[in-house]
């Protein structure tokens, strides 16, 4: 696996103050504030908070088997800001508008606002999957039902346009026309349009209703008939902007080499990769028998010490591997906490009671630290320049003569960035 120096930014930034001039010769502040890899993980535990109390619980949020009280959810939010850039947020309709014409939009602009204003990415999941399907859809036949998903297409992708650009445009297409787990509309339309007929549906109807949105294929079937079906959609003509591969990993730790052989795979397509959805259990781990994940729901399924170093252990691994490929751009964790966490599983990095296991701070020495440009200070040469090295991303410099943030890309070069803020003095100067 290569090192990390695809992920850097090696810039000059030359620095003029607001009539154009250099700021020669002077002392500059360089503090990172974003890094452009997108360390993600989920919103649900923050809808009722800030979007406020709803009478259904947001899908993937139910407790499952005995919980302890709750962790207190504004020091999660601080812990969740601390680590992470990307946010996904659930829009799974059944949950989302349970009674058509009255969907949950408030409550979730409420909380994608609130993340958005402190610089989070906030991404919508998903606009079309069959799991989750309203049921008010089945009493429909399938020209109603067709019509019914490119209204809430629609709806979803104009009305929270600027705030959730980024959308799971379709989710788990390879099962979804021999889904049999329930009995939904959507899986029956999909028996006539066909898996491409499907994925073209949803991608293009989001795409006239935000152009500026950036659409993901996503899947946990990272077999080969993905592989082929992502190749069908291509070769259709669909512009797909990211595929997504899901990793929950209830039954143990693939392994470095697996995970990169996954992503290698995937990579050949020239489109950008999310590992959309990622998990590593501090407890217990899932029988390797078991085929659907959802079959596996015990009563108690605790956090052990034992676990807990387990997983410090395999993600920073994982994440490792995953931020060295070039081709990935995102990895979403998910799940904060392990109270309410997906199947009742110990997958989150913070314990039910709201204290942190070991995974949180061995993911935030990596995310933070080592992969974080701390604030430094230097001095800027005659032309006022500068020189920034550090993990590619947002960038605030201040001088006493005036502030700005800046994009740094990887291998950025040259750079010019006009300061337009006087800030109070700074401290030394």
């Amino acid at each position: 696996m290569p090192e990390l120096t695809h992920r850097c930014a090696d810039a000059r930034v030359r620095l003029l103050d607001s009539l154009g001039r250099p700021v020669a010769d002077s002392t500059v502040s360089v503090e990172q504030t974003r890094q452009a890899f997108g360390f993600g993980n989920i919103g649900f535990d923050f809808i009722d908070w800030l979007g406020g109390p709803s009478g259904s619980v947001p899908a993937g949020s139910v407790p499952s088997g005995s919980e302890t009280v709750a962790p207190d959810v504004e020091t999660l939010a601080e812990d969740w800001l601390g680590l992470f850039n990307t946010m996904t947020l659930p829009f799974y309709w059944r949950g989302f508008e349970p009674e058509r014409g009255r969907p949950d939009t408030e409550r979730l602009r409420r909380t994608a606002e609130w993340f958005a204003a402190r610089g989070v990415t906030v991404k919508g999941h998903p606009l079309v999957w069959h799991t989750l399907a309203p049921e008010w859809l089945l009493e429909l036949d399938d020209t109603a039902v067709e019509a019914a998903i490119r209204e809430r297409i629609r709806r979803e992708v104009t009305g929270f346009a600027g705030v959730v650009d980024l959308w799971d445009a379709i989710n788990e297409v390879v099962i979804l026309p021999v889904f049999t787990a329930e009995d939904n509309a959507v899986t029956r339309l999909a028996q006539r349009r066909g898996r491409v007929g499907m994925v073209r549906l949803a991608f293009e109807e989001a795409r006239a209703a935000n152009p500026n949105a950036r659409l993901v294929l996503n899947d946990f079937d990272l077999s080969a008939d993905y592989e082929r079906l992502i190749e069908e959609c291509l070769g259709a003509g669909i512009r797909i902007d990211a595929i997504g591969l899901q990793t929950h990993m209830h039954q143990g730790y693939r392994g470095e080499e697996q995970v990169w052989g996954i992503l290698e795979r995937f990579a050949r397509f020239g489109l950008p990769l999310q590992l959309t959805e990622t998990t590593l259990l501090s407890g217990d781990l899932m029988p390797s028998h078991i085929v659907d994940l959802n079959d596996y729901q015990p009563e108690s399924w605790p956090s052990t010490p034992e676990g807990e170093a387990r997983q410090a252990d395999e993600i920073v691994r994982h994440y490792r591997t995953v931020v060295s490929h070039p081709s990935v751009e995102s990895l979403t964790y998910w799940g904060l906490t392990d109270h309410g966490a997906w199947l009742g599983a110990p997958s989150g990095v913070i314990r039910r009671d709201g204290s942190k296991k070991p995974a949180y701070d061995a993911l935030h020495a990596l995310v933070r630290g080592e992969w974080w440009h701390p604030e430094t200070r230097a001095t800027t040469d005659a032309d006022g320049v500068v020189s920034v090295r550090g993990f590619a991303g947002r960038y605030r410099l201040e001088t006493s003569a005036g502030s700005a943030e800046v994009d740094l890309e990887a291998g950025a070069g040259s750079v010019t960035v006009r300061l337009d803020t006087v800030p109070a003095a700074l401290s030394g100067f």
